[in-house]
């Protein structure tokens, strides 16, 4: 064990964890980087209730983050935008799935979380994301 002292650490914060995929937006090849200026990241502690119930997830740490909008492959002139395209992170599920890999840094699972959302934003599907990322393996 290090000589650092553990009292005085914090968890991450919503702002951390903010940063963490605004520099793992910054970080994307050329090709992806007009379509990912154009979605908003936030960043919540847990998703609200009523989306949980909605998805009919039980366990809110079951759901790391949420892609909200009309992937670019789907977009019509005729769209009435209810909002802006939204990546949503999810802090504390990402803390937990973190903290249980223990094979991970948090930056790396913060731009894992990012870039399925994003891939969402471009129209791929969880089948199209899966054989680029093999991120369970």
């Amino acid at each position: 064990m290090s000589d650092t002292d553990l009292s005085t650490l914090e968890a991450p914060s919503l702002a951390d964890i903010e940063a963490l995929a605004e520099a793992a937006r910054v970080a994307l090849p050329r090709a992806f980087a007009a379509a990912a200026a154009s979605v908003v990241i936030r960043v919540e502690d847990f998703a609200p209730d009523a989306l949980l119930d909605e998805m009919e997830i039980e366990d809110a740490f079951d759901l790391t983050g949420l892609y909200d909008g009309i992937p670019l492959t789907e977009k019509s002139v005729a769209d009435q935008p209810r909002g802006p395209d939204t990546i949503w992170l999810f802090r504390r599920p990402i803390l937990d799935e973190w903290a249980a890999r223990g094979d991970v840094t948090l930056g790396e699972i913060v731009t894992h979380v990012y870039v399925h959302e994003l891939a969402h934003h471009l129209g791929w599907s969880d089948d199209d994301i899966a054989s680029v990322d093999r991120w369970w393996e």
